[in-house]
């Protein structure tokens, strides 16, 4: 039974985790939008290189999952290239 009790917090963590990236990634569709008719400021600017640098380091972690056994693989690759991961699924006091 409590394996079953820490599922279910990993997954309430990691959908946490998930509606956080997509928030971010809203936020960032919005001010690219926003680059086509005016200037965006360097905190915004600093926002969407963050945003898109995640979204890169997400391509390869997605690869990994695809492979025949990345589901076994992924969190080998994790612990030891622990920066693979978007920004909000990074386990620092932060994102907690």
């Amino acid at each position: 039974m409590k394996t079953v009790e820490e599922i279910r917090i990993l997954l309430h963590k990691n959908k946490l985790r998930l509606h956080q990236e997509i928030s971010q990634s809203k936020e960032a569709m919005h001010l690219i939008r926003k680059s086509t008719h005016s200037k965006l400021t360097f905190e915004e600017k600093e926002k969407i290189k963050i945003q898109l640098l995640d979204i890169c380091k997400s391509i390869p972690a997605l690869a990994v999952f695809l492979l025949p056994g990345g589901a076994l693989l992924l969190p080998l690759l994790i612990k030891l290239i622990p920066d693979i991961l978007p920004s909000a699924f990074q386990d620092n006091p932060k994102n907690e």
